[in-house]
């Protein structure tokens, strides 16, 4: 993939002329980032820096299962139609027309094989979190991108929060732990963190960073609290909440005191890192970091199925592996 990615951002260098045109396609009308996005870009009041950009195209489907995404799709079909989105009968005919895709689809569990189309298309492609419906679906994107040399990124909006950012940056010192917090309302499809909870996880490795080395995780009908040991001793938590008023929040341990992960900003900061995405070929977030992420998922869930068990971040990533194989040798 690296080889892919550097001749993509050789060549957007050295076509500048290319960026009026630059054309993007949506997969997946069943969200509300999908609409987000559309009005940041094809919108009356458009920023400046984002006037190389336009939606041109959207495939609106989208889970056909999971109710609270499907009853939106009409809804958003026509939202979009307003500011001048074509609405395409397939992934194939929206490649045709565009330049890079961000794929929208609510629903996880078809993000492997929607992703495949794209890859073999040769597109830049931003997947909103999550990534796949469970580890092993994240392995195989991953893969099937190092398959095709294609640029590949995805990310939660709380990855951008301003304060979080700073953080991560060593702004405001050294971080020795956090704990950040965030609804993790549950979807049977999906493992149960990747479904919302992935925000308050995404937050906390933003200013963590990598080298989880251990999950457990306690329980209870509306609430979750995960914990991570860090390689290097640090201490991480993640409380999802599915019951009151759960607010995306948290605060980092630093060497010079205690402070607020910050505020959430909504989907501004992520599209500004996408459209630059799109512009280099380099991720912003890497493989490793997303992989983590999302073994970080899914350790908490077999810690709870097996009573709040400490369970080893390295064993999950290998059973993970092992899916991620048979999901590819069945993928057409």
């Amino acid at each position: 993939m690296r080889l892919g990615i550097i001749l993509f951002a050789t060549m957007a260098c050295f076509l500048p002329s290319l960026q009026a045109q630059m054309k993007i396609g949506i997969i997946g009308l069943d969200t509300s980032h999908s609409i987000a996005f559309a009005k940041f870009l094809n919108g009356d009041d458009k920023k400046e820096e984002f006037k190389d950009f336009r939606i041109v195209a959207a495939y609106p489907y989208g889970s056909r299962t999971i109710k609270s995404s499907y009853d939106r799709i009409p809804g958003y079909i026509e939202q979009v139609k307003a500011l001048g989105v074509e609405i395409v009968p397939s992934i194939a005919e929206l490649l045709k027309k565009v330049d890079y895709v961000m794929l929208e689809t609510n629903d996880g569990n078809l993000h492997l094989e929607q992703a495949y189309e794209v890859f073999k298309a040769g597109k830049p492609m931003f997947i909103d979190k999550p990534i796949g419906a469970n580890l092993a679906q994240a392995i195989a994107i991953f893969r099937l991108a190092e398959q095709y040399d294609a640029p590949l990124f995805s990310s939660s909006s709380l990855r951008y929060v301003d304060q979080s950012q700073r953080l991560r940056n060593g702004e405001l010192g050294e971080v020795l732990g956090a704990d950040c917090y965030s609804p993790a309302h549950l979807e049977p499809s999906h493992v149960d963190l990747a479904w919302y909870g992935i925000h308050g996880v995404e937050a906390l490795f933003t200013v963590m960073g990598t080298g989880c080395v251990s999950v457990n995780r306690m329980s209870a009908e509306g609430t979750d609290v995960v914990v991570g040991l860090w390689g290097d001793g640090r201490i991480g938590t993640v409380r999802g909440a599915r019951t009151g008023k759960a607010p995306y929040g948290g605060h980092a341990v630093t060497d010079k005191g205690v402070v607020s992960t910050g505020e959430y900003q909504g989907y501004e900061g992520l599209l500004k890192e996408i459209l630059r995405f799109f512009k280099t070929g380099i991720p912003p977030v890497t493989e490793e970091e997303t992989l983590e992420i999302f073994t970080f998922i899914e350790a908490a869930d077999i810690s709870k199925s097996e009573g709040g068990k400490i369970v080893l971040m390295e064993d999950v990533f290998r059973l993970g592996e092992r899916e991620a194989k048979e999901l590819l040798r069945n993928l057409k």
